[in-house]
């Protein structure tokens, strides 16, 4: 259980388990083939170990084949053996094979021994599996051609609860080893066992477009795969890469796939709509018909009565609505009329009706459809792609709270909500052509129209959000004065989907509010009253001083509970407090989800939290971590004080608050277990350097620190590893993350050492509380925030 929370930090906990339940839904050995390449059994061992344990962790048996053409060469090289190539196939002469055979066996039991040292069964596999004939002898000598795939010892190994570990060594039926290429080997196995799921790992990461040289997300082979073949840059190995994997896919269920990623991002690959490598997967072909004739009106019918709201509340039977769309069609002329979409094996559906008024022609989608299987498999997104190539402007109309909302908006140049519905529309530049648009989404107007027409909609990259989206979301902030404040309203001014309604500051009250580009707003001095008054608020966030929000909370609280907005308080009144929703969503992602009040975390207690995590399982129970931590001098406020007197700071590091800090009580409650945390405030503006010791309670080596964090944040984008260096502060000042580094064991192993740098302002206070705004309103979690900042 703790194994599959930590997955949660990669992706949403719905789209996490919705990835587990598919893989789970198949017999063990078909859920993934894993080929490796030899660099990567150099280069990344242990990220690949603990990455391969991580899935064994939540019951999960990749079969992995593994290459080792680098340390061949490298042999070979040694041995004064010359590499000899015939079409890119190394000829493979007795010498060779006497060396691949043991290079082969050797790289084999070194990361069967690494799965092992991790607490992974795993069993090595060097032949028996593979069986193969001479793929010619005269030419390439002894490599071969496998022409049978014994699955037995794969299964065994699986039963026994240990992950196979192959090599590509095949033999020939009376004994002879022969050489294979590892890609090849991993096909013919994957050909055998039909998996969900094929993985190439690389080094790369993923394919590059030759081109434009960015990393290619998706490749859908049904629809792509003709012209891809044509660009002038798909040429050698990738061209050759690229036509196996078409040939490996088209023998496969539609249902597999092909990824190629590095190793440290597997597991988002895997559990995360958005992937982090290249996926390649067949997709569906798509059509485009202009009469009812032209459709399989038996799939139709099945599709519209499993996914169509209207059709499953008997608003609408299945045969009325087609008579309409065959009457819709009949009228239309000049083959300008209604034209429907969708795929070869009716996943998806969509209609899209021309529409003219005075000031503009444009399509209009009244109906599109999907089943789950289209969603996971990205349908929705591919005939949206189409969509968009067939038509300049495409107006569509959903009701305001979908849930799927995200998706319309991300896709959408504009929008209007009126009368419970939100209008959407690309393409349409004109105000005038606008505003007829606009009045086209008038109730009366849009009598007979589908009252949700993306009734199961929503993808980011590759599958479907699972996110809410309004009508911009309303804020007020009280205490907008501070430095905190003043790097809110920059972000919220920024968001797509906030929008400030009120800032409040008694010294500031009748000033123009400055950095706020979407409205003038002047400053009020509201009192806790007036917040109730305001019913034109979601949001209420208290960037208030410790110990000044509880009358605004009470205030708040005295609403009726279902017109509460949400309560976001910044400072430390409520971060003990049981009733609210501590919000650190590294860690508490499905809390915030659902909370009403949130807590946000202070920026120490986020660094050293961050810091001392990973490792609470390890840790000494005789013994306390501790936490020195060096501020700039933000972090005092804007009050005057010699700690935020840039005189007094120069040349100066002032220690405050060596025992019993705010921050150290917080990160202790947190945590479960005391820690010691000793602050200063050191001569530059903004960025904390938390340099944390941690004892532990058996010997670890640094390696061993570093797999516990990699783990622990795998996927998490506000998140950063220096693995090899030490970061430093003035690397964060101005960015929206937490670096993580250092990662140091001492001679005896039981004391480590982790340096943590954030920026006070941001992921320590307005960026973090963007985040939690973001999550509870169920918008993406990183709207609004710049990560190249």
């Amino acid at each position: 259980e703790t194994i599959t929370k930590l997955l949660y930090n990669i992706g949403s906990r719905k789209e996490v388990e919705q990835y587990l339940r598919h893989f789970a839904s198949v017999e063990s050995q078909k859920f993934a083939v894993i080929k490796v390449g030899g660099a990567v059994l150099t280069d990344e061992l242990d990220t690949l170990a603990s990455a391969l344990s991580f899935l064994h962790r939540v019951g999960l048996y990749p079969i992995v084949v593994h290459g080792a053409g680098p340390q061949l060469n490298h042999l070979l090289e040694e041995a004064g053996v010359e590499p000899e190539y015939h079409d890119g196939i190394r000829v493979t002469d007795r010498a060779t094979l006497e060396i691949a055979r043991r290079v082969f066996q050797e790289e084999n039991i070194k990361l069967v021994e690494a799965l092992e040292r991790m607490g992974t069964r795993a069993w090595p596999i060097s032949g028996g599996v593979f069986t193969a004939d001479y793929l010619d002898r005269d030419r390439y000598q002894f490599v071969g051609r496998i022409t049978r795939v014994n699955k037995n010892l794969v299964e065994s190994s699986i039963r026994a609860g240990a992950l196979p570990i192959l090599t590509s060594l095949a033999e020939t039926p009376d004994g002879q080893i022969l050489n294979v290429n590892a890609d090849v080997a991993a096909g013919e196995l994957a050909r055998v066992l039909e998996p969900l799921k094929i993985i190439y790992l690389n080094e790369k990461g993923g394919l590059f477009h030759g081109g434009t040289g960015k990393k290619i997300d998706v490749i859908n082979l049904d629809e792509e795969y003709d012209e891809l073949l044509k660009e002038p840059w798909m040429r050698y190995g990738t061209k050759l890469k690229v036509t196996q994997i078409h040939d490996l896919l088209m023998h496969l269920p539609r249902t597999s796939s092909v990824a190629i990623i590095s190793a440290e991002h597997l597991h988002k690959e895997l559990f995360t709509h958005s992937g982090a490598g290249t996926l390649i997967r067949r997709g569906y072909r798509l059509f485009r018909a202009d009469s009812l004739e032209k459709l399989d009106v038996d799939r139709v019918r099945k599709l519209l009565q499993e996914t169509d709201p209207a059709i499953q509340s008997g608003q609408q039977s299945v045969a009325s609505y087609l008579n309409e769309l065959d009457a819709t069609i009949q009228q239309a002329a000049d083959g300008k009329g209604v034209q429907v979409y969708g795929d070869e094996s009716y996943e998806v559906l969509a209609v899209v009706e021309p529409r003219s008024l005075p000031a503009i022609s444009f399509s209009r989608v009244t109906k599109l459809l999907s089943t789950k299987t289209a969603q996971l498999n990205n349908v929705p997104d591919n005939l949206w792609a189409v969509l968009r190539r067939d038509h300049a402007s495409l107006v569509w109309e959903c009701p305001r709270d979908d849930p799927q909302n995200q998706w319309n908006f991300e896709r959408a140049d504009g929008s209007f909500s009126s009368d419970g519905h939100t209008l959407f529309w690309y393409g349409i530049d004109d105000p005038t052509a606008v505003s007829h648009v606009k009045a086209s989404s008038s109730p009366s107007a849009m009598a007979g129209q589908s009252s949700s027409v993306f009734s199961a909609a929503g993808a980011q990259r590759r599958s479907l959000t699972t996110a809410s989206a309004h009508a911009p979301r309303r804020v007020g902030l009280i205490g907008a004065r501070g430095y905190t404040g003043r790097e809110l309203v920059s972000l919220i001014d920024r968001h797509p989907h906030l929008e400030l309604a009120c800032v409040s500051s008694r010294e500031l009250a009748g000033k123009p509010l400055q950095g706020y580009k979407k409205a003038d707003i002047v400053y009020d001095n509201l009192s806790p009253q007036q917040l109730v008054e305001r019913d034109d608020v979601d949001c209420w966030v208290l960037a208030l001083p410790n110990g000044v929000c509880a009358p605004f909370v009470a205030a708040v609280m005295e609403a009726p509970e279902a017109s509460r907005p949400l309560l976001v308080d910044l400072s430390a009144d409520y971060r003990f407090d049981d009733q609210w929703t501590y919000g650190l969503p590294e860690f508490t992602r499905e809390q915030v989800h659902h909370a009403r009040r949130i807590s946000n975390p202070g920026c120490y207690a986020t660094g050293a939290q961050m810091a001392l995590h990973p490792l609470l399982s390890h840790m000494d129970a005789h013994s306390m971590p501790t936490v020195f931590g060096v501020s700039g001098y933000s972090g005092a406020g804007t009050k005057p004080s010699p700690k935020n007197d840039p005189a007094y700071l120069k040349d100066n590091l002032i220690p405050y608050s060596l025992t019993n800090h705010i921050h150290e009580r917080e990160v202790s409650h947190r945590l479960g277990r005391p820690i010691a945390f000793m602050p200063h405030v050191a001569s530059w503006f903004q960025g904390i350097s938390l340099t944390v010791h941690v004892p532990l309670a058996k010997s670890m080596t640094s390696q061993d620190v570093l797999q516990q964090f990699e783990a622990q944040y795998a996927g998490e984008p506000l998140v950063r590893l220096e693995k090899t260096g030490v970061p430093v502060v003035r690397d964060i000042s101005g960015k929206h993350g937490v670096t993580l580094g250092g990662f140091q064991v001492d001679a005896t192993g039981r004391r480590a050492v982790i340096v943590a740098t954030i920026d006070n302002l941001l992921k320590g206070a307005a960026t973090q509380a963007v985040q939690n705004m973001n999550i509870a309103f169920g918008y993406s979690e990183l709207e609004g925030i710049p990560l190249e900042k």
